[in-house]
Formats: C-alpha cells, sequence, structure tokens
C-alpha cells in the first residue's frame, strides 16, 4: 500500500503568501499583487483568478492592466532611463550587488514561489534562484571591460518572457541590463510567475533599480511594451508566432531586439556504441518536464541500432520521478527528489494528452506509456496538470508532434537509415537553439555537426544556454536579433562604436561569433 502523503509544514502556499507580505508589504496587498510602475507600487489592473498547477488550489493572479495605462507606465520608465543611465558604474554596482544579496537572504520563498506558481521541483526551483545569483555576480565583477567603449541604449529594456524560469532568464536579464546602465520593464508571464517576479523586483526597487513590472495580456500591451518610440529594446523569449509578429513590429520600427524562439531540438544516434552513456543522461533530459527551451524532445536513430537504443532508453525512462513537489509522508522528511511534477497548466496538460492520442490514432506507435499511479500525490488530489511521460516512435506528418516542440514530457523517435536522412529529420524545424549527435567515430561527428541547423552542438551530451561568458542564440527561424551570453548580453543592450554589427540573426545580415 503506497503511503499516506501530506504537505509538508511550512510549505504551503498560505505560509509562501504570508511571508511575502511580511517581506514586501508596499508590493503585495491581501490577496493580490500590485504593478510596479512610476517609482511606486500602484494597485490598479484587473486581478484575474489563478491556480497553483500543483493541486489546482487558488493562488494569486496577474492584475491586467489597460494599453493606456501601460503606456503611462513606458512613459514613466524613460524617464528613470533618463536618470540612471547617468548614474556612475560604481553606484549602479553596488545597488545591483545589494540586490543580490537580498535575493540570497530570501532565496528559499522565492523558490517555493516557483514550485507553487509554475510547479518547479524543489530542487530544480532552488537552481532557477541560484543561477540567477550567481549569473549576475559574475557580470557585476566583470562589467568594466564588457563596458568599455558603450554607452546604455536611448530608452529602457522591454522584457516579454516566457513563464519556464522567471530567475534564471528573465530577472537574470533585467539586472544584467541595469547594470549596463538601462532602466528595465518586464512583463509578468501569463501563466505563472508573478508572485516570485514581484518580490524579485521589490527587493531590486528597495535598492534603487529601476524597474518596471506590468501585467497584462499580450495583444492589449503589446502596443505600448514592443512599438512605443521610448522603448530602446525588446528582448522575448518564446514562441515562434509571437516572435513573428514582434520582429515584424521591431524590423519595422528599426528597434534592438533580441528574440529568443523555440524550435525543434534534435538528438541523433548514428554509428554509436556507448548506450551506458546514453541511458545514464536520459532522465536528466526530463528535467522540469521538459518544459525548457533546450530539451531533447526528439531522437533520430539509425534504424540498424534502433533495439540497441531502446535497451538503454527504456528503463531510464521508466526510472523517472513524478507528482506533488511538496508531498511527504513524515512532516520532518526532506521534500522530495523528482524528476518534474505538473505542467504549467491543466489546459497544457490535456493539449498534449489529446496530440499523443491523435498522433497514435493516425499510426504513431507507443513504445512507452507511464501510468498515473506511478506518482506520488496526496490522497485526493487535483492533478489535472499532469502528465505521465510518453514516447512515440514515427509520429506522422500531420500531427504537431511531428515538427513542433511539445514542452512536455512526450518524447518522439524517426527511424533513417541514411546519414542524408539523418540530416533531413535532425533539421526538421528550420533552425533550433540546441542539438546533440551521438558517434563512435570523431570524423564523422565533425563532417555531420556543421549540416545540423543548431546554435550550439553537443558531441554524445546535452546543451544548455550556458551561464557566464558562455554565448547563446539559435539558428534559423528560432531566433532574431542579437545574440546574448557573456559580453554579448551586454554589447546587446548598450552602444557601441558607430557602424557595429551586433553578432546575431538580423534582416539585412546574419553574424556567427
Amino acid at each position: 500500500m503506497a503511503p499516506t502523503l501530506i504537505i509538508k509544514p511550512g510549505t504551503s502556499w498560505s505560509d509562501a503568501w504570508q511571508r511575502c507580505l511580511a517581506v514586501a508589504p508596499e508590493a503585495f496587498r491581501d490577496d493580490r499583487v500590485l504593478n510596479l510602475w512610476g517609482s511606486a507600487w500602484q494597485a490598479d489592473g484587473r486581478a484575474l483568478p489563478a491556480t497553483s498547477p500543483v493541486d489546482g488550489s487558488p493562488i494569486a493572479g496577474p492584475p491586467r492592466l489597460d494599453s493606456a495605462t501601460a503606456q503611462q507606465a513606458v512613459r514613466a520608465s524613460l524617464d528613470q532611463h533618463r536618470a540612471w543611465r547617468h548614474i556612475p558604474l560604481p553606484e549602479r554596482r553596488a545597488r545591483v550587488s545589494a540586490t543580490l544579496d537580498a535575493l540570497t537572504e530570501h532565496r528559499e520563498l522565492l523558490a517555493l514561489l516557483l514550485v507553487w506558481e509554475i510547479g518547479k521541483p524543489w530542487r530544480l526551483a532552488q537552481a532557477d534562484v541560484d543561477r540567477a545569483i550567481d549569473g549576475v555576480r559574475w557580470y557585476v565583477d566583470g562589467i568594466e571591460t564588457m563596458l568599455e567603449g558603450r554607452t546604455p541604449l536611448a530608452g529602457p529594456v522591454s522584457n516579454i518572457a516566457s513563464w519556464n524560469y522567471p530567475m534564471s532568464v528573465l530577472v537574470h536579464a533585467m539586472l544584467v541590463q541595469a547594470l549596463a546602465g538601462n532602466a528595465v520593464i518586464a512583463k509578468a508571464p501569463t501563466d505563472g510567475g508573478v508572485a516570485c517576479l514581484t518580490l524579485a523586483s521589490a527587493l531590486a526597487a528597495r535598492e534603487g533599480i529601476p524597474v518596471t513590472l506590468v501585467s497584462g495580456s499580450g495583444g492589449e500591451l503589446s502596443e505600448a511594451l514592443v512599438r512605443s518610440p521610448e522603448i530602446g529594446c525588446v528582448s522575448f523569449v518564446g514562441g515562434r508566432d509571437t516572435g513573428a509578429r514582434i520582429a515584424t513590429a521591431v524590423a519595422d520600427l528599426g528597434k534592438r531586439h533580441i528574440l529568443e524562439q523555440e524550435g525543434l531540438n534534435t538528438w541523433g544516434i548514428w554509428n554509436y556504441t556507448d548506450w551506458d552513456a546514453l541511458s545514464s543522461v536520459i532522465p536528466k533530459l526530463f528535467d522540469y518536464g521538459k518544459q525548457r527551451c533546450t530539451a531533447y524532445p526528439r531522437f533520430v536513430v539509425q534504424r540498424s541500432a534502433f533495439d540497441q537504443f531502446l535497451g538503454a532508453y527504456l528503463p531510464a525512462v521508466r526510472s523517472l520521478r513524478t507528482g506533488h513537489p511538496l508531498a511527504v509522508e513524515h512532516p520532518d522528511d526532506a521534500l522530495p527528489e523528482l524528476d518534474f511534477g505538473p505542467l504549467i497548466n491543466a489546459a497544457k496538460a490535456k493539449e498534449l494528452g489529446d496530440q499523443v492520442a491523435e498522433a497514435i490514432d493516425r499510426g504513431a506507435v507507443p513504445l512507452h506509456r507511464a501510468t498515473p499511479d506511478q506518482g506520488r500525490f496526496l490522497q485526493g488530489q487535483d492533478t489535472s496538470a499532469y502528465l505521465q511521460p510518453v514516447t512515440l516512435l514515427n509520429p506522422p506528418p500531420s500531427s504537431p508532434l511531428h515538427h513542433a516542440e511539445p514542452f512536455g514530457p512526450v518524447d518522439t523517435i524517426v527511424l533513417v537509415d541514411t546519414e542524408a536522412e539523418l540530416l533531413a529529420a535532425m533539421n526538421a524545424s528550420n533552425g533550433a537553439l540546441v542539438a546533440t549527435l551521438s558517434t563512435d567515430d570523431p570524423a564523422t561527428y565533425e563532417r555531420l555537426a556543421p549540416q545540423i541547423r543548431a546554435f550550439k552542438i553537443g558531441k554524445s551530451k546535452p546543451r544548455s544556454r550556458g551561464d557566464r561568458d558562455e554565448l547563446f542564440g539559435g539558428l534559423g527561424a528560432s531566433w532574431r536579433g542579437a545574440f546574448v551570453g557573456g559580453e554579448l548580453l551586454v554589447h546587446a543592450v548598450t552602444e557601441g562604436p558607430e557602424g557595429e554589427r551586433l553578432p546575431g540573426n538580423f534582416p539585412d545580415y546574419q553574424l556567427i561569433p
């Protein structure tokens, strides 16, 4: 009989909320968060109801602004920008450093908010916070060299990011942009993370960082956050459809932009025999249920090695641990070590489940389907946002799973017989952020890797965004605008010498560093 589980004492949503009210009373009010603009916390916007993906219980929703108020916020940010860009670098460094100290002090609360708002297991939620703090400290230590001969932009940086990495992607970028001399605007993701971002923004605002945080629908706020003449740069992380609309707007306006878009990241297997190494890495690829821009949802496998591939893959995927991220058997137990918990919401879980069912109905072969009873859940818990791991062989071309990133724990496998087929299958989405090729022969890797349309290519190992001085971008439709990472992130949000051509994918040129 499975043990009866409880939520670990001190980790409930109400516990987290009360701590937020105590830590940052200026930003949290009774049952809602506030927007931050014009250097003040504003009780405006219509707060939408929201539920946690963890168990369907109510949590704070985003207070959505209308377009007119968002335009006021942008104009106020420009005023902040004009003052901040003249603050001496030593003072900017001191203020950003003080913000990092405050984030460190409240690290566990920030991580707990991520668990409830976007369903991250405890280990991964802490890692998201730590990567933000450690990454920005690296910039604080080396910013002088990166800013030599450069000046802040003419206007603030507008950040529109997906919900999956509020700290290590969004807050990290905002603090580096401010360190470089810019005021920063962030739109809270609609699907989750607003309380975590509100707390982080409150801690930054206390130190005098010129932060604006607003909520609202993309359609309602895009005119202000993308097309406003006050905006100096648009930084976007998200899907291709929204990214394409933003790309069109910024191209028309000639505005600086950084647009990270999704792609189908693939893992190729060709003349390969180190199956133990592959088996050991498979569970890591399911971190956070593959709700990552650099997840690997597609394996392209040499047909003659398919039986050996399955021998390595299936035991590994059957070992995955899922469930309620805060459920324990005894009050003193440590929080569970999980590979992933829920998807971002029940609608996404249903959508992906329907796509799997449709793909099977049209000919895909199910190789692995875990069942809900394999997860660790509370008795009677709402599990509608959870999807257990699924692996499909040969999804039909008519299925979205054939050509698009699922953003969930669904792997697809395509079998190939020739190197040409391998490359065509690995390049199915016209550009990707990362890819990996596993082959025993170094010469084969050196010959095939340059033909794979991904910004980063691993040699039998996964690639990621990277940290600190590691560059990041995308090829093809997976990226538009300036590349980032290392000094390129600073260069992307500052002005350099006249005629400078930043590395990136731009309408009139492509420059790979």
